[in-house]
């Protein structure tokens, strides 16, 4: 039978001392203390070596570990997962590598030194997968504009205004907000714009301050970035994902910085936010660059903010009218409604290629189209205008 437990040492010099016997057959000594010859013969070995230390049970750790990650690297990593608690492998390995840390260990490695020290769930880390999204070609082709869902502080609360760059991924305003109103919206805009120049277009949601009237998406602070020269967009009601990057942001943002114990007041939020800021856009690496930071794919735009908006200036073949109070414009003697954003602003109409049917442009974007035809069949008013452009017929 096989040795036991209580008296394995016991049992073990028993073996030996019975096998080191003139003529004692080690073969039928094994067999009768339930062992194999291999281990017999093994205790024989250990007992000539070292009689004192014979009998004892040995540690199966190898003596050496060639394939084992050396001290100094495991700390490093250990120091920047410390940092940064919301990073994984392949995020530490290129961070490590940006500082010039030596020999860096392989993503795997590292996830395996989090893993066998703890700082890693395999549950969690199993959800987050690459994705591949959709991105326009070049820095300030499109900024994406939200607010992140208000929080509170010790003296009120914060709403996180957040302005990201779609191509780059980086972070250009991470403001914290008294408020969600439009005049706050755009002195956070202008500070930004002064600092990173204008955007060729801009997208938001449909919400308050700069989601329209029955879903037209023109209010006064849409208005006014056209008057910058920048083009505007929505995103469909209910698909955020039409602002994936900066709701990516916003998950990003609150893993990373607002989980801990609550902020002093908004000033605190702000300081905090500029903080994280920099490490996201300059030490943070983004998967969805192929590991890049933000930094090194954004650009100031050649657009420089020109202080006031300036008029809008239309070409010699365009017919430009002022916007009436509440929306309305004239043409032909017949009255078209127009959102009521753009109330005391000139707006220019363009023939297209059908006959009778115009564009309405206010500076570089077509807000709607008038079928000047309906003027001659009197159809029901279209009041709703939309991004998407819907004709408008006289009233």
């Amino acid at each position: 039978m096989p040795w036991q437990e209580v008296s394995l040492m016991e049992r073990r010099k028993e073996f030996v001392r019975l096998a080191e016997q003139e003529g004692a057959n080690v073969s039928a000594l094994c067999r009768h203390f339930g062992i194999s010859r291999k281990t017999g013969y093994k205790w024989l070995g250990r007992a000539a070596a070292d009689p004192h230390e014979a009998f004892a049970d040995r540690s199966r750790r190898p003596h050496s570990s060639p394939c084992r990650t050396p001290a100094a690297p495991e700390a490093a990593v250990l120091a920047l997962r410390q940092a940064h608690p919301s990073w994984g492998g392949r995020k530490i390995r290129r961070r490590l590598q940006d500082l010039g840390s030596g020999a860096v260990p392989a993503a795997s490695t590292i996830s395996a030194i989090l893993h066998r020290h703890g700082r890693l769930d395999p549950e969690q880390a199993a959800k987050h997968t690459a994705l591949r999204r959709f991105e326009h070609p070049h820095p300030n082709a499109l900024w994406q504009m939200d607010f992140k869902g208000h929080f509170a502080t010790l003296d009120g609360r914060c709403h996180p205004l957040t302005v990201l760059d779609d191509h780059s991924r980086y972070a250009l305003c991470l403001a914290a907000c008294a408020n969600e109103a439009g005049a706050t919206v755009r002195a956070q805009l202008i500070r930004t714009f002064e600092r990173y120049g204008l955007p060729e277009r801009m997208t938001m949601d449909n919400g308050s301050p700069w989601g329209g009237e029955a879903g037209a998406g023109y209010t006064p602070l849409t208005v006014w970035l056209l008057r910058l020269g920048i083009r505007c967009s929505h995103s469909r009601p209910y698909h955020p994902q039409t602002q994936g990057k900066d709701e990516r942001f916003h998950r990003t943002l609150k893993a990373e910085l607002l989980q801990g114990p609550p902020f002093a007041d908004l000033a605190a939020c702000q300081r905090a936010f500029e903080r994280w800021r920099g490490i996201y856009n300059l030490e943070r690496p983004h998967e969805a660059l192929g590991l890049l930071v933000p930094a090194t794919r954004y650009r100031v735009s050649p657009r420089s903010y020109p202080g006031a908006a300036p008029e809008p200036v239309y070409g010699p073949g365009d017919t430009v009218r002022r916007v009436h109070d509440h929306g309305w414009i004239s043409v032909r003697g017949r009255w078209y409604k127009l959102p009521k954003a753009f109330a005391g602003e000139r707006v220019a109409l363009r023939p297209t290629a059908t006959d009778g049917l115009c564009d309405v442009f206010f500076v570089v974007q077509r807000i709607a189209q008038v079928d000047l035809r309906d003027a001659l069949n009197h159809s029901q008013p279209v009041t709703h205008v939309s991004e998407q452009v819907s004709p408008i017929s006289p009233v």
